[in-house]
């Protein structure tokens, strides 16, 4: 299998640009996933720069890069601060976050990520994790579930799919499958949105699994502590959830987006936001990888 197959980095040239890296630089790729950002930044730096990437799942650190200018982090990125403070890493001159899903955590059979193949609904990016998605499924109140297809799926049907798997469960046929799962929701969802509705049960329940949105938080807060001023933080979303929490805490350093201002009326901003508006893939980068089509990049500096 290539890397290319693995993975392929979305918007590659323009979060090069973003980051605007110095050879001799410090940088971070919180999410190595194939390995394809890391690589494209390593080809930027001389022998005194490093790249520190992290990743928790397995089978990605195990294709790590064999660099004396890189190190791998087995880890969430929720814990950045921690680990470059374990590495003696003072500050860092640029951080990159593609938080999208790995092509190989999709094309798996065997993981659950997607509804295109029938197996157990694991879904858990580090394996080490207790809980898996079938695990939450069985045990997780109808209301919980509610808020999970609701909040984190955007479905409009989200409290009659929780009922309908909290009613399985109760008649001895706990919903553990992709297909059973894709069975169980299947009368909730519009016929004419069939992939993009169950795309968006699947994407609940991976977030719920992963801790996903707590830790984008924890990771952004701990960006703007460990970035030197100028530095710079680029970050590649897919889906509005976090694209919301990204552009408020570019915007005004925290996730509600409430502007606080000081006695002249300028808001107070941890950053300088360069991209007004979201990057994303030309029709060209589209074509190539059609699971970029969804992809927004937005960039900030650190004041």
């Amino acid at each position: 299998m290539t890397d290319n197959v693995y993975h392929i980095p979305a918007l590659l040239h323009e979060t090069l640009e973003a980051l605007d890296i110095h050879p001799g630089g410090t940088y971070v790729d919180a999410t190595y996933g194939g390995g394809g950002h890391s690589r494209a930044i390593l080809e930027h730096l001389d022998t005194s720069g490093h790249l520190y990437s992290f990743d928790q799942d397995d089978e990605a650190v195990s294709r790590a890069i064999a660099d004396e200018r890189f190190t791998i982090v087995y880890s969430n990125f929720r814990f950045l601060k921690n680990f470059m403070r374990y590495y003696g890493v003072d500050g860092v001159d640029g951080i990159l976050a593609d938080l999208g899903v790995s092509f190989h955590h999709f094309d798996d059979s065997t993981r659950g990520f997607s509804f295109r193949f029938d197996a157990t609904l694991d879904m858990r990016m580090n394996r080490r994790a207790e809980h898996t998605a079938a695990w939450i499924l069985e045990n997780y109140t109808e209301n919980q579930l509610a808020d999970i297809f609701t909040l984190y799926g955007e479905l409009k049907q989200g409290r009659r799919i929780a009922a309908a798997i909290v009613k399985s469960r109760e008649a001895g046929q706990p919903v553990t499958t992709v297909q059973q799962l894709s069975d169980t929701v299947a009368k909730y969802i519009s016929p004419r949105k069939e992939k993009k509705e169950l795309a968006m049960v699947f994407q609940a329940l991976r977030i719920e699994v992963n801790g996903e949105m707590q830790a984008l938080e924890q990771f952004l807060q701990q960006a703007l502590q460990v970035l030197k001023p100028g530095g710079r933080l680029a970050i590649i979303t897919y889906h509005s959830l976090e694209d919301r929490l990204v552009k408020n805490f570019m915007k005004t350093g925290n996730f509600s987006g409430t502007a606080e201002k000081d006695f002249f009326g300028a808001i107070n901003t941890p950053f300088k936001v360069l991209t007004s508006k979201p990057i994303v893939p030309s029709d060209e980068e589209i074509e190539r990888n059609p699971r970029s089509r969804s992809a927004k990049l937005r960039v900030a500096v650190k004041l």
